[in-house]
């Protein structure tokens, strides 16, 4: 599984100085480090027109995007082997980096070089600042079939994890301890049903709200705000 490759990658980024995160923004791995354009990488076990088209895709919103796949056991002998000259000499002309995974181990083959001007601030914007935005590093990159923790899912648990834990129901008392400024919205919108309206400004929580709290905790889904 694509999930299997994202221990590597985070460790092999997180020793150079980089905070990674997983699935932000549909985007596989996303690291950061200072004022630098984020990184982006993608996973696949093997390479494929599908991720270099999400390759050529994320140049929209950095020039520092590479395509990770599993290492072949064999140099030789595959077909879109990220070895071969000709899949380099495509990536290197995309402006797209190269890497192989193995477990505990990451060889990058090729650093992706800039080849013109093609960001797009407003997808840039939103990438790093749900990067920002999101405590902690609750997914795992690569994976499928599986809901994401999004910096406002957590913000939703916040408000329900006070709701259940001391039992805030008003939309006054939730602002007032400063843990979910946006705890309006959040409420009327109930984007995942938990939240249901008891009369005005004041809500309780669904069965499912109770369900998923307990769930998303015991995976770790880490609820305290981002610092």
């Amino acid at each position: 599984m694509e999930a299997d490759l994202y221990p590597a990658v985070k460790a092999f980024l997180e020793a150079k100085g980089y905070d990674v995160k997983a699935e932000v923004r549909g985007c596989d791995v996303v690291a950061t480090r200072g004022d630098e354009p984020p990184l982006i990488v993608e996973l696949k076990l093997t390479f494929s027109l599908a991720l270099l088209l999400q390759g050529v895709d994320r140049l929209a919103m950095t020039d520092r995007v590479y395509l990770a796949v599993a290492r072949p056991r064999r140099r030789r002998g595959q077909r879109a082997s990220v070895y071969r000259r000709d899949v380099r000499d495509l990536c290197r002309r995309l402006g797209l980096g190269l890497m192989t995974v193995a477990p505990g181990a990451v060889e990058v083959i090729l650093d992706p070089i800039p080849t013109r001007p093609r960001r797009r601030r407003r997808r840039l914007t939103r990438l790093l600042r749900e990067h920002r935005r999101r405590a902690g590093d609750p997914n795992r990159g690569g994976v499928t079939k599986t809901p994401i923790v999004t910096a406002y899912r957590q913000e939703a648990l916040r408000c329900a994890l006070l709701m259940e834990r001391d039992g805030l129901t008003s939309l006054k008392a939730l602002r007032e301890t400063g843990v979910v400024p946006n705890a309006s919205r959040i409420l009327q919108r109930d984007v995942y049903g938990w939240f249901r309206r008891l009369e005005r400004a004041t809500y309780g929580l669904t069965d499912r709200a109770r369900e998923d709290l307990a769930r998303y905790t015991a995976a770790g889904a880490l609820l305290s705000p981002a610092r």
